[in-house]
């Protein structure tokens, strides 16, 4: 008995933080299931058990629907199609938000003059968004226009910077 429930708690951790780290932007986005689909015996409750069998089976459907194929096992294929959806689908729905938000002629359409208002707003407050600004820092001898070494300076540390981001991420 101690070692289902100790199996239920594990499985209901994994759950929660599944859950936790998909809403935080670190994961895939988990729809929280609704409490009928949890309370499987319906008696209005739900125990650690219902919320493993639920997060079990959640887990058995991810994985079929993984297995293309059916064979049981996933190949490195399959795996890849199943990370390459995921990023889709991520993929569609930023840029639908995108759309949404800068669509400010309800056409459904971004158009040019509609970009570039996101991006002006975007910039402003940001560091290193102001072209002025990266343009003069990346001019050292200051007359104006920029060397072909002066812009490769610049290219240089925009790509450390790139790296150091890159290097941060988990």
């Amino acid at each position: 008995m101690k070692t289902t429930l100790l199996m239920a708690a594990i499985a209901a951790g994994v759950t929660l933080a599944a859950t936790a780290e998909a809403r935080e932007g670190h994961g895939q986005r988990m729809e929280m299931p609704a409490f009928e689909e949890l309370d499987a015996n319906a008696d209005g409750g739900i125990t650690l058990e219902e919320i493993a069998a639920a997060g079990e089976a959640r887990a058995a459907a991810r994985f079929a629907e993984a297995d293309t194929n059916g064979d049981g096992g996933l190949s490195a294929e399959e795996m890849t199609a199943n990370a390459d959806a995921e990023r889709a689908e991520r993929m569609a729905s930023r840029v639908a938000n995108r759309i949404e938000k800068a669509d400010t002629n309800g056409d459904g359409l971004l158009q040019a003059d509609e970009i570039a208002a996101q991006m002006e707003d975007r910039g402003q407050g940001r560091r290193g968004a102001n072209p002025e600004r990266m343009f003069e820092r990346a001019d050292a001898d200051e007359n104006g226009a920029l060397s072909a070494e002066e812009f490769a300076q610049a290219q240089e540390r925009m790509q450390d910077r790139g790296d150091r981001g890159r290097r941060g991420d988990k």
